[in-house]
């Protein structure tokens, strides 16, 4: 029908002067392309909500503050994850969180990522899967690089697995039992 429509306005512009054509509004073509998910095997697992986004932080108490006394933000108490390296404060944000990532001894992955980002930064983002184990050995079968070989517990009491950066466009996925 697109091509019959164009064909006929095509035809009905030959006629017209030069002129005239340039100001003639533009006929777009209609858009038929297909749903997302079409020609996407059916998986064992669901990706799920964004949990949320990590930012690793130099001064704790300071990004803390922040968010709680001047952005008016509901955040946790701050919670030590010595098996991560870790300290974290999550801030609630109604469809998400941020989680403050604050380094916990000098062998802390947030310590090397704050030597080379003085100042902090996004360090990874969290999404839900329906079933973490599914998840994993899809991800192996697909070839996407795993950080660690079994799933940890991570801040939320569930179950986590980092995949890596270099396999996920530059971005470190934190995948999480929903």
């Amino acid at each position: 029908m697109a091509a019959s429509i164009l064909k006929v306005a095509g035809n009905n512009i030959a006629g017209i002067s030069r002129c005239a054509r340039h100001t003639l509004p533009s006929v777009r073509a209609l858009s038929l392309s297909l749903p997302v998910r079409q020609g996407v095997p059916q998986s064992l697992w669901k990706l799920g909500r964004l949990n949320h986004v990590a930012i690793a932080v130099p001064d704790l108490e300071k990004a803390t503050a922040l968010y709680r006394d001047v952005l008016g933000a509901q955040v946790s108490a701050t919670v030590p994850l010595p098996e991560h390296g870790v300290y974290t404060v999550f801030v609630e944000l109604g469809n998400t969180k941020l989680e403050l990532l604050h380094p916990l001894g000098e062998k802390s992955p947030i310590a090397g990522f704050l030597q080379k980002n003085k100042a902090g930064g996004m360090h990874h983002i969290c999404i839900e899967v329906d079933d973490i184990n599914a998840a994993i050995a899809d991800l192996k079968e697909r070839k996407i690089r795993l950080l660690s070989p079994e799933p940890r517990i991570g801040a939320h009491g569930k179950p986590v697995m980092f995949l890596h950066p270099k396999d996920c466009d530059g971005v470190l996925v934190e995948i999480e039992q929903a």
